[in-house]
């Protein structure tokens, strides 16, 4: 079981971005996007957006998967709203394979509407990154 870097398991996210036809606004490591701002106090390591829709993009490691605050954070995310729209944004949660059904079982904490905001997708190694 290979874990990746926090510069690859960003990169996954990124890929999960395009592949669900979203444009990256900010992520964090990139050359030339800027770093996301916070989101109240948190951090999020990608900002997307399709149309008038926007997505934030998190990262989550087994460390942070047990941290007791990141359910607070999860939900903070999740209910955040577009500036304009009043649109409530999508939180992709990028998680390796293994670490996906603790993940859900942190969802399935939060209220049925928090949890339809929230998509979780796989950062494992297997997959195709930027070769």
């Amino acid at each position: 079981m290979a874990y990746l870097s926090e510069i690859d398991r960003v990169d996954s996210l990124i890929q999960h971005f395009w592949k669900n036809g979203f444009l990256t606004l900010s992520r964090k490591h990139s050359k030339y996007l800027p770093n996301p701002s916070k989101i109240g106090e948190f951090e999020v390591d990608a900002i997307g957006k399709q149309d008038k829709k926007f997505i934030l993009g998190l990262t989550l490691t087994q460390e942070d998967i047990n941290n007791p605050k990141i359910l607070r954070k999860i939900k903070f995310l999740a209910n955040q709203r577009n500036k304009y729209s009043l649109k409530l944004v999508t939180l992709f949660l990028g998680v390796h394979e293994s670490l996906i059904p603790q993940a859900k079982k942190i969802i399935s904490k939060l209220e049925e509407t928090t949890q339809k905001q929230i998509k979780i997708v796989s950062t494992s190694a297997e997959e195709n990154l930027f070769d």
